[in-house]
């Protein structure tokens, strides 16, 4: 293959790669949108369309792998291609997630609502903002920004603790609110691995640009 279709094909798979960040991004944002307003219609599309990012995970690790076997890509392609494979299982995971808390919602079913939800959509949003620039770290081989992505999932823990401390509180007043705030708790839960995740992206970035791990680039930085 000449060198010119290679670096065609290895655009097009950065390319797809965000495609599918876009998909998982859109499946975070109506799940929890679906939570805070109990559409169960939208949690199902929700769900069955997890299945779309599922086969597009494939597809990618698929050509990958093929141009892993037939191109035998030295030292810089090399680690691009085995990047784009752990990204993509990322962001699958993500989807996996997202699916997750709809699943949650239809458990809810039209209950009322335990509290306001205040916290958890704050959470949503600074994952899906972390998500948003993890993907364009690994585009822009930026190194600088995949350091902070990685600092900013300590505030998503902040935001976990502080849910689960309030959530627990209304366990121990009350015993009928335990079902309620166990499905709130999972929802949390399902967030927070979304901001690790990314996270797993940022680390990623950083040892495709600099061949070190994320760890220790940034003990070298402080």
């Amino acid at each position: 293959m000449p060198r010119v279709d290679f670096d065609r094909d290895l655009r097009m798979l950065q390319d797809d790669l965000l495609l599918i960040g876009s998909m998982v991004e859109k499946a975070i944002a109506r799940s929890v949108e679906a939570l805070k307003s109990r559409d169960l219609r939208i949690s199902n599309d929700v769900i069955n369309e997890d299945d779309i990012i599922d086969a597009k995970r494939i597809e990618i690790e698929e050509r990958c792998i093929d141009l892993i076997a037939t191109q035998q890509p030295l030292a810089g392609d090399l680690r691009v291609l085995i990047t784009v494979l752990h990204l993509v299982g990322e962001l699958e995971r993500m989807g996996d997630y997202a699916e997750g808390i709809a699943k949650i919602t239809l458990m809810m079913g039209e209950e009322p609502p335990l509290k306001p939800l205040i916290d958890i959509p704050r959470m949503a949003e600074k994952s899906m903002d972390m998500l948003r620039r993890s993907l364009d770290a690994f585009i822009n081989r930026d190194v600088v920004s995949s350091m902070v992505i990685m600092t900013d999932d300590d505030e998503i823990d902040k935001l976990y603790e502080q849910v689960y401390r309030e959530l627990l509180t209304y366990m121990m007043a009350d015993s009928e609110t335990i079902r309620r705030a166990t499905h709130l708790l999972w929802v949390a839960h399902d967030l927070e691995r979304i901001a690790d995740r990314t996270t797993n992206i940022a680390e990623r970035v950083i040892y495709l640009v600099t061949g070190r791990q994320a760890e220790s680039t940034v003990s070298q930085n402080r």
